[in-house]
């Protein structure tokens, strides 16, 4: 068996398109290596040596669970706790003290493998002794989904969360578990997760007191970002707040915000 081939430029316009089409990220044409090294694993693990060869195989009907296998090698970043601290505090010390309702509902639209959904719980939990919360987390990848749903992350994840957090929140693992910890039972039991894909129509997942979407938009085009905008906005409530990355902006996109700083946005109540 040979070893596998460079990925050539018309194989990566393939799955370019793929990705466009199916997640709405637009990935540049020196992300060409990216791809490569992403989904290199898949064709060792199928003894293949071209990336034609894996493009056909993923979308055969015989072999039904590897497109979303592919999808999830070609979508999936990195993340840690407490990533953009800034924006947790201004959870903790604007949105939370001047919120009245029932049940406080937060939504993470790209929640990767979960350390801003309960970087959230942790906020949330504090905050709310007494009252209702939820946070929700959703990803179009179902590997992340499950990573997810276990809680169970390297300590290498946690360098950005405070000491308190960390004593109160997360369990240690020992002796195979060493260097892993476990997020505490009241923690996972307020946190729901969904599978979602973001260019679709949403589903019914009710209105959001608060949407965090970040690190999102970057992979889009400008269309792109205003069609999502305008999913996210229907099930956002008029006077919530929309929270992006530093490296985004709302500008040009949706006449519905006013900002209240840069990558912190208010629905505008008409």
């Amino acid at each position: 068996m040979q070893g596998i081939r460079p990925i050539r430029d018309d194989e990566f316009k393939k799955f370019r398109q793929l990705i466009y089409e199916v997640a709405g990220i637009s990935m540049a044409p020196q992300k060409k290596m990216l791809v490569a090294s992403r989904l290199a694993r898949r064709l060792s693990h199928y003894q293949l040596s071209t990336y034609s060869e894996y493009f056909e195989l993923a979308n055969s009907p015989q072999y039904p669970g590897e497109f979303q296998v592919m999808i999830d090698s070609l979508t999936t970043n990195e993340t840690y706790f407490f990533r953009e601290p800034q924006h947790f505090d201004f959870l903790e010390q604007t949105i939370l003290p001047q919120w009245k309702g029932q049940q406080f509902r937060i939504w993470s639209a790209a929640s990767s493998s979960g350390e801003e959904v309960y970087t959230l719980a942790m906020k949330l939990a504090e905050f709310f002794a007494h009252k209702q919360w939820e946070v929700v987390g959703s990803d179009i990848s179902s590997r992340m989904l499950e990573s997810c749903r276990r809680a169970v992350y390297p300590m290498t994840r946690l360098q950005h969360m405070p000491d308190y957090y960390l004593k109160k929140y997360c369990l240690k693992g020992v002796r195979e578990q060493q260097g892993m910890i476990l997020i505490d039972r009241s923690l996972r039991q307020q946190c729901r997760f969904l599978s979602l894909n973001l260019m679709e129509n949403l589903p019914d997942i009710g209105m959001f007191d608060t949407i965090f979407i970040r690190n999102v938009m970057i992979y889009f085009d400008q269309d792109t970002k205003k069609d999502l905008i305008k999913r996210i906005t229907r099930v956002l409530k008029p006077g919530g707040y929309l929270i992006i990355s530093h490296s985004e902006t709302l500008h040009g996109l949706s006449d519905q915000y006013k900002m209240i700083k840069p990558s912190i946005y208010q629905r505008k109540l008409t």
